[in-house]
């Protein structure tokens, strides 16, 4: 009998947690169904039907054609290089900010954010102008009598864009990672006779895996799937992914082909996302999915 009268009141105080917890979440739960879920079954749809409502999988087939699957292969290739470009810039950037004091540490992290409080448009926009033919880097380099660069329409164009934007996603992450290492380490590295350079490769190197796996995912994930920088960088004469989506839906009208485009690339991106985990911590600044 004092078992039972003990129980009531718990079971009832275990109640209003949940309650509670369940309208906390709602608003979010809701979010994701109609901003997450419901894109993503309509892309689904899309892609496995025709015009008509029938099963078909000719859009797979033709994503995997010669045209859709040279822009594929390009822009694969144009992402993993402005990530690898991201990650040899970043890299050093991290390790010195780490080595400076506290309070210049929190300024330095500052500067690096601060490009990513203004709109990527306008950044976008902005690197054009800075590019063009009789823009501030021309005009820079004809006081040294070099002729005018055609910056512009270019593939380097737009990588220059995706390093730009996405630079301080390598810098955060890695930066995190490497502020999180026990001073004591390298401490014990000194004793043990390590100098500089072991202690970069033997003790920071291993232990930053975490954020520059992070990193990578942060910066090639935009990259492979962006297409205002190339529009406007590449001056429409170079077409990835992302463009080939965009015209696919707002000019040829044609949502099947563009959802299938969509849908591909969603499980490329997965599948790399996937695989990067496996070389992340959870704990240290990885990426789950």
């Amino acid at each position: 009998m004092t078992d039972l009268t003990v129980r009531q009141p718990r079971a009832k105080a275990s109640r209003r947690p949940s309650i509670a917890r369940a309208v906390t979440v709602a608003p979010h739960g809701l979010w994701c169904l109609l901003f997450i879920i419901a894109p993503l079954v309509f892309v689904v749809y899309y892609t496995f039907t025709d015009p008509s409502g029938a099963f078909t999988l000719d859009h797979i087939k033709e994503v995997f054609s010669a045209t859709y699957f040279a822009v594929l292969k390009r822009s694969v290739l144009l992402a993993l290089e402005s990530t690898v470009i991201c990650l040899l810039l970043a890299y050093p950037l991290a390790l010195a900010v780490t080595r400076m004091k506290p309070r210049n540490q929190s300024l330095a992290i500052l500067l690096f954010m601060l490009p990513m409080w203004i709109n990527l448009l306008i950044r976008t926009y902005s690197l054009k102008l800075l590019l063009e033919t009789n823009g501030p880097l021309n005009s820079l380099l004809g006081r040294f009598g070099i002729e005018p660069i055609g910056f512009l329409n270019s593939e380097f164009a737009i990588v220059l864009g995706m390093v730009y934007n996405y630079l301080p996603y390598m810098i955060l992450p890695i930066y995190t990672v490497m502020s999180k290492i026990d001073v004591s380490l390298f401490e014990a590295a000194d004793d043990l006779g390590a100098g500089p350079w072991q202690r970069i490769v033997r003790l920071v190197m291993p232990l930053s895996v975490p954020g520059v796996v992070s990193g990578i995912t942060m910066v090639f994930v935009p990259s492979v799937s962006t297409f205002y920088i190339s529009q406007k960088l590449g001056g429409g004469k170079i077409m990835l992914i992302g463009d080939a989506i965009e015209r696919q839906i707002l000019q040829e009208d044609n949502f099947n082909l563009g959802a299938s485009i969509s849908f591909v690339l969603m499980i490329m991106i997965i599948v790399s996302m996937a695989i990067m985990n496996r070389f992340a911590d959870s704990d240290e600044g990885g990426i789950i999915v």
